[in-house]
């Protein structure tokens, strides 16, 4: 069997597609656009604009209509910067799922590749192990024990026995066995695309951040919303209702309500996920960022997760007192019970490391050929062993406590090889009973002896151990190897091992006890959901590792459901949060530290627009009382409003967008050195309010200084202009504060940039579009003035940062 060539799999691709599910198509970039515009607070914006457009086209059209321009203009560029931060996002997202796509074993000029399943064909042969998706539709060229759950399409929860020949329908599950699939229908023509058109209706589902953080909005909009409603109030009260008034009340509304977080949010979170998926660990979903960010407790898989995944062969031991079996059973019986392919690497690493010893003293294939199968049990963790029966008899591999019982020996014989095997395992070796039988069966066998092999621990990971407990994060280790072998990779890497608890011991154990265990040997995956259960009912947040199909039920339980991404089943992968393309603990601690990484961004861009639009708010509603009680008119006559609409919709536009973004791009190296944040920990910690309250405050404090001050040098009409440059350039000027904490950020060329770009394009407008603002041709020694009350400010607030953080320190 050779397999499709790979020029023809590439010519029925491009004949038939590729195998994916038919996706809706992405929405029109003008869609985008005007999507941008819903919002109550921006109709209202648009109809007075309108209103204004209307009057000036009563009143003859004289003259250029430029604060209802300017605020035109400003819309638009903030939609234009709204589409981009959603492509942004969606391609990120979109990179991230091609990366999360499964891969299958596909026969190929006669040798099996691991390909994405999306470039299988018509004609493929693909193989399939338990845990499998089935990833199209096709029929079975060999079914050995196979069990196949089709309760995705059918509704029937009983799996189904198949053989050779039979069909089996794309995203069924292969429970056990294994098999060889030839390839009939792919994409839209498989049984999953002819229902697709119903997945394609269902929405994502927003994460938990974000709807908090959407929540918290509406309620800031109530208030702000308020506010303007009291500002209308107050100036139709000084003077009677103008379109001047309204115009400033909703442009304040559309500046102060924080309707951009989510849409930076979700680029936040996108491009963190990104940078997750860029050290090798895919998020599934995004609602598990924020659950990274709060593990107080990983409980992980041994082999392949703290060790290499490299079974070696280091050889096979024969207790003294036992007689020696001939070494061509030994070999037969180490490649026979055997699903690995050595030519293709496919297969399990110690099925593999068992098959490079053997090839080393026999021809593995012509062995395979001369002993065919006529029966099989394939391996399950439920009883821990595989047996194939052959003409010659049948061979078994397994654990030692699960074959050991099934020897032909008195309970003697059976204990003193028990012991041996705890006393090989406590040296670190993983051990493998070989058994021997004649006929069919599986009592009553001869021992064959043990295999050992050895699993080197990965030399990254007890460094990753060490940064992750000071971290904060318990580390317990969940597996079902040998309690001794488990032990001595655990004191290689660093764990701190206090008491060992296996498999049949977890029953037995109260809660308190469970709790005190550091490290589960012998498991079996239904005690993981326990083990799980038990931790978060003491108010952990978990994470847990797992490859196989009965880990699913834990997987999906725990906080983050981790799966790994070379050996795991597609069933665990589907349930996970998390998926490790190199299976490795260390990427797992990568992962908490990126989700802290996320959520400490979130914080600082939160700092950073509310201390700004404080300020706004403080300096617009403050400075309108004054001047109604002063008598402060405008030379048109209208009461004195310290920014325009125009105004602040720029400064809006201006501090609101890029740098907010280019937080999301900090860095933050000591996330690791702090411990994990509560999971409902609120949005904004009492620090954090601290800051807002104070440099918000401050900011505001000066600005009304400088119109209070200014106008005997400037008049009114300028020291309204000096105060919308110094609201402008020192709100960029606060993206600096506003990101540091207990934690020192590494330099960020990115914000750095945007707040110059800012500060550039404000310069711009004092120079050579004053009329456009409504502000008049300020001097350069006004502006140098008002450049250095920014600085003295942003000085001011990076003082009351240090302070704030300094006392929390201590």
């Amino acid at each position: 069997m050779r397999g499709l060539t790979q020029q023809e799999a590439e010519r029925r691709l491009k004949a038939v597609g590729p195998n994916a599910l038919p996706e809706s198509p992405p929405e029109p970039l003008w869609r985008k656009f005007l999507r941008q515009f819903q919002s109550p607070l921006i109709y209202i914006l648009l109809f007075a604009l309108l209103l204004e457009g209307g009057l000036w086209l009563w009143e003859g059209g004289q003259g250029v209509p430029l604060e209802a321009l300017a605020i035109l203009a400003i819309l638009l560029l903030n939609a234009l910067l709204g589409v981009w931060q959603e492509k942004r996002s969606e391609e990120a997202l979109r990179r991230l799922k091609a990366l999360a796509q499964p891969l299958v074993w596909v026969l190929r000029d006669g040798a099996f590749r691991r390909l994405p399943s999306a470039l299988l064909v018509p004609g493929d042969v693909v193989r399939l192990e338990a845990g499998d998706r089935i990833p199209a539709d096709g029929r079975f060229l060999e079914a050995h024990g196979v069990l196949l759950d089709e309760s995705v399409l059918t509704g029937e929860s009983v799996p189904l026995e198949k053989g050779a020949g039979e069909e089996a329908l794309a995203g069924t599950l292969l429970v056990r066995g294994r098999a060889l699939l030839e390839v009939t229908r792919t994409g839209p023509q498989s049984a999953m695309g002819r229902i697709a058109g119903l997945l394609s209706e269902m929405e994502e589902e927003k994460t938990p951040l974000e709807r908090r953080l959407e929540a918290f909005g509406r309620r800031v909009a109530r208030l702000v919303l308020l506010l303007a409603f009291l500002l209308v109030l107050l100036g139709a009260l000084a003077e009677g209702f103008s379109l001047k008034i309204l115009l400033f009340a909703v442009a304040l509304a559309v500046a102060a309500v924080p309707e951009g977080l989510p849409a930076i949010l979700a680029v936040a979170l996108a491009l963190g996920v990104e940078r997750m998926a860029r050290r090798k660990a895919v998020v599934r979903r995004l609602s598990a960022v924020e659950a990274l960010g709060s593990v107080t407790l990983i409980a992980t898989d041994k082999t392949g997760t703290l060790t290499e995944n490299r079974m070696e062969v280091q050889g096979v031991h024969f207790p003294e007192g036992f007689p020696k079996p001939p070494e061509e059973l030994v070999l037969l019986a180490m490649v026979l019970p055997n699903d690995a392919d050595l030519d293709t690497g496919a297969g399990d690493p110690l099925e593999l490391g068992l098959l490079r010893y053997a090839a080393g003293r026999v021809d593995v294939k012509a062995l395979r050929q001369a002993h065919p199968r006529l029966s099989e049990r394939p391996f399950d963790s439920a009883w821990k062993y595989m047996r194939v029966t052959t003409p010659k008899g049948s061979f078994l591999k397994g654990a030692p406590e699960a074959l050991i019982p099934r020897l032909a020996l008195d309970g003697e014989g059976q204990a003193r090889l028990l012991e041996e095997a705890e006393a090989l395992a406590e040296e670190g070796y993983r051990l493998l009973a070989l058994a021997y039988g004649e006929g069919e069966r599986e009592e009553g066998l001869t021992f064959l002896g043990f295999v050992l092999l050895l699993d080197p621990p990965r030399p990254e990971v007890p460094e990753a151990v060490r940064r992750v407990r000071e971290a904060g994060v318990r580390v317990v280790m969940v597996t079902g190897d040998h309690p001794a072998t488990a032990l001595a990779i655990a004191r290689k890497v660093g764990l701190g091992v206090r008491r060992v608890a296996t498999g049949a011991e977890i029953p037995r154990l109260s809660r308190e006890e469970l709790l005190e265990v550091d490290l589960f040997a012998r498991v079996a995956p239904e005690d993981k959901l326990r083990i799980v259960e038990a931790y978060q009912e003491a108010g952990h947040v978990v994470a847990m590792t797992g490859d196989g199909v009965n880990d699913a039920p834990a997987l999906k339980r725990a906080d983050v459901g981790v799966a790994m991404g070379q050996r795991g089943s597609d069933v665990s992968r589907e349930v996970a949060d998390l998926v490790l393309l190199d299976d490795n603990f260390a990427t797992i601690v990568a992962a908490i530290e990126e989700g802290r990484n996320i959520f400490e961004n979130i914080q600082k861009f939160l700092r950073f627009l509310f201390s700004t639009n404080l300020s706004e708010l403080l300096v617009v509603s403050l400075g309108l009382v004054f001047a109604a009680l002063l008598g402060l008119r405008d030379p048109e006559g209208h009461l004195l409003l310290p920014l325009t609409a125009v105004q602040i919709l720029w400064i809006n536009l201006v501090t609101d967008g890029l740098p907010a973004l280019a937080l999301a791009l900090d860095r933050n190296p000591g996330v690791l050195l702090r411990p994990p944040r509560p999971k409902e920990a609120p949005l904004l910690d009492p620090l954090s309010l601290r800051f807002i309250l104070l440099t918000g405050s401050l900011k505001a404090l000066v600005a009304l200084g400088l119109l209070a001050l200014l106008p005997p040098f400037l008049g009114l009409e300028g020291a309204r202009g000096a105060v919308f440059h110094y609201m402008a350039i020192g709100q960029l000027f606060f993206a600096f504060p506003a990101r540091h904490t207990h934690l020192h950020p590494l330099p960020n060329p990115w914000l750095s940039g945007a707040v110059a770009l800012g500060v550039l394009l404000q310069l711009g407008i004092a120079f050579f579009l004053p009329q456009a603002f409504e502000t008049p041709l300020l001097p350069p020694l006004a502006l140098g003035g008002v450049v250095l009350a920014a600085l003295f400010t942003w000085l001011l607030a990076e003082g009351v940062d240090r302070v704030i953080w300094r006392k929390e320190a201590a």
